[in-house]
C-alpha cells in the first residue's frame, strides 16, 4: 500500500538532499536502477518533503554494449560480468527491504538480437526483472530529472542525454508558460511529451530524438582510426550528421533566453576538468552553468593530453578516459549547432527521474506537481 500523500501541492521537487540518518521505514522506500550500454547505476531512496534522500545506491562500469556494434548481440562475458554486477543490486535491494523499485535496460538491449535472452538470465540469476524501455521514455524520464535546474528566464530549453549507446535530444519551447512555473511545467512532461488537456500552462515539446550513438557506440565504429586528432574530429562530424533530422528553429536566432542542459559522464567530466577538480564534487558540478569557449577550452586541453595524458589526469578518471574523447565529439558537434553561454551541468539522470516519476504517482511527494 502506498504511502499516504502529504499535505501542500503546487510546486516542484528540490533538488536530491543528502542521505537520511536514520534507518528508513522499508514502506517509504523506492529504488531505480538503470542499466546502459556502458554503466549499471541504482539509486535506493524515500521520500523527503518535495525530494528524497538516498539512502543507499550503486554504480558500477559493467560494458555490457562491448563488441556490440560488430556483432549485434550481448556477449556471453559481458552478460556475465553485468550480472554480477545486478546480484550487488539485488542484495542491497532485499537488505533495504524495498518493494516498490522500477529496473529499466535501455539502448544495447533495445539493440541486441539476443535481449530477451539476458533479461531471463537477469530473472533467473538476481530475481531481478529488467524492463527495456522505448527511446521516448528514456527522453522523458532524463528531463524532469532536470527540472530544478532550468531558469525561470529560459523560453527555449534544449535537454540532452549522452548515454552510453544513445544519445536523447528533447527541445522545449517555455514561452507560454509563466516564469515561475516552468520547472513545474517540464516536471508535467513525465505524462508524455503530448498531453492531453491540463489547466495547468504547458510546456511545449517543439521537437524530440534519440541518435543510437553513445560515448561507447560512437567510440567503437572510429576505433580503426590510430591518430587521435583525426579520429574526435571524424566522430564530431559524423555525430552532427545524425542531427539532420532535428530541426527545431533552425533559422532562428538561440542565444537569446536559451538553456541546454547536459546530463552525462561526458558533461559532468567536462565541468570537473573546468574547475580544476582532483576529486570529484557533486555539489560543485550539479548545476554549474558554462559557456561554449569554456567547453571547447577543456576539450583541446583533452587533444593536447592525447590518449595517455588522458589516462593519467586525475580530472578525468580511470573509468572515463577511454569513453572521454567519444563524449567530447557528441557535445562538441551540439555546440556548433546550438552555440550557447548558458549550459547548465546535470549531475543527475535517468534514475532521478524513475525516482520522481514512482513517487510522484503514488503522491508521497509534498506540493508534488502532479
Amino acid at each position: 500500500m502506498a504511502p499516504k500523500r502529504p499535505t501542500g501541492a503546487g510546486a516542484f521537487p528540490k533538488a536530491v538532499e543528502s542521505p537520511a540518518p536514520n534507518r528508513p521505514d522499508p514502506d517509504a522506500l523506492y529504488a531505480a536502477l538503470d542499466l546502459g550500454t556502458n554503466s549499471c547505476r541504482m539509486l535506493i531512496a524515500q521520500p523527503k518533503g518535495s525530494g528524497f534522500h538516498v539512502v543507499d545506491s550503486f554504480s558500477k562500469s559493467v560494458q555490457l554494449g562491448a563488441g556490440l556494434e560488430r556483432t549485434e548481440r550481448l556477449s556471453r562475458t559481458s552478460m556475465d560480468r553485468t550480472i554480477q554486477a545486478l546480484r550487488i543490486c539485488q542484495q542491497k535491494i532485499k537488505r533495504n527491504k524495498v518493494r516498490r523499485m522500477r529496473l529499466v535496460a535501455t539502448e544495447a538491449c533495445r539493440r541486441a538480437h539476443n535481449a530477451r535472452e539476458f533479461i531471463r538470465d537477469v530473472k533467473r540469476e538476481t530475481g531481478l526483472t529488467l524492463e527495456i524501455i522505448q527511446p521516448e521514455e528514456e527522453a522523458r524520464l532524463a528531463v524532469i530529472s532536470c527540472a530544478p535546474l532550468v531558469s525561470t528566464k529560459t523560453e527555449q530549453l534544449l535537454v540532452v542525454d549522452i548515454g552510453g549507446g544513445s544519445t536523447e535530444l528533447v527541445w522545449i519551447d517555455l514561452k507560454s508558460v509563466p516564469r515561475r512555473d516552468r520547472p513545474s511545467a517540464i516536471m508535467r512532461l513525465h505524462a508524455g511529451f503530448h498531453p492531453s488537456e491540463s489547466p495547468f500552462p504547458a510546456a511545449k515539446v517543439v521537437d524530440w530524438i534519440s541518435v543510437p550513438l553513445g560515448v561507447a557506440t560512437l567510440r567503437d565504429q572510429f576505433n580503426d582510426v590510430e591518430d587521435d586528432a583525426a579520429r574526435f574530429a571524424l566522430m564530431s562530424w559524423y555525430f552532427e550528421e545524425q542531427l539532420a533530422d532535428f530541426v527545431p528553429y533552425r533559422n532562428e536566432p538561440t542565444r537569446e533566453r536559451f538553456q541546454i542542459v547536459g546530463t552525462s559522464g561526458t558533461v559532468t567530466t567536462v565541468a570537473a576538468s573546468h574547475l580544476g577538480l582532483k576529486r570529484y564534487d557533486r555539489t560543485k558540478v550539479d548545476g554549474l552553468r558554462m559557456t561554449s569557449e569554456q567547453i571547447d577550452k577543456v576539450i583541446r586541453t583533452y587533444l593536447d593530453l592525447g590518449p595517455q595524458g588522458r589516462r593519467r589526469d586525475p580530472r578525468i578518471g580511470e573509468d572515463r578516459h577511454a569513453l572521454i574523447m567519444s563524449g567530447s565529439a557528441i557535445l562538441q558537434a551540439l555546440l556548433r549547432c546550438w552555440p550557447t553561454n548558458r549550459l547548465s551541468v546535470a549531475d543527475r539522470g535517468l534514475r532521478e527521474g524513475l525516482l520522481y516519476a514512482q513517487m510522484s504517482a503514488d503522491g508521497v511527494l509534498e506540493d508534488g506537481p502532479f
